[in-house]
């Protein structure tokens, strides 16, 4: 399943599909704006006690967690001064070392509000987002270490 939208303002996504940092990145730019902030979170081949990671799967309550990424990125809009637009985009599915599996782009007049709004944005979508991680890695796999359960926003 993928579920997309995307305005003026704020695109928001949980696809299977790859992600471009491309695509959101230029989406991002206006001209207005001086700042763009983009974070892309990647696999890597480690985790805490859990070396040589050779896949993530993620997986989600899609609904619930579409609307609540909606909710955040209109929160960043309203909460943070001077923001142009918000992106929260989230990949679902099997995932190897160096795919892009969530892209937060925020851009601004000032690189201080992107900042400070894609910071908020990528932490509260971890605490309150229904998006659960299981690790592959040499000798087993598992559920990533040190979730928790998700919080209402």
């Amino acid at each position: 399943m993928s579920l997309k939208s995307i305005g003026s303002t704020i695109w928001t996504e949980i696809t299977e599909n790859e992600l471009s940092v491309e695509n959101v990145y230029a989406w991002s730019v206006l001209d207005n704006c001086g700042a763009v902030v983009l974070f892309s979170g990647t696999v890597r081949d480690f985790s805490d006690g859990r070396p040589g990671v050779t896949k993530l799967s993620y997986e989600a309550y899609e609904s619930v967690a579409f609307d609540r990424m909606n909710d955040l990125a209109n929160r960043a809009l309203t909460e943070f001064e001077g923001i142009g637009r918000v992106a929260v985009i989230h990949r679902l599915g099997e995932m190897s070392p160096g795919d892009s599996t969530v892209i937060i782009s925020v851009s601004s007049a000032h690189r201080d509000q992107a900042y400070e709004a894609s910071r908020f944005l990528i932490d509260t979508l971890k605490k309150s987002v229904p998006i659960w991680k299981k690790e592959s890695w040499q000798g087993g796999s598992d559920w990533a270490l040190g979730a928790n359960s998700v919080k209402d926003i």
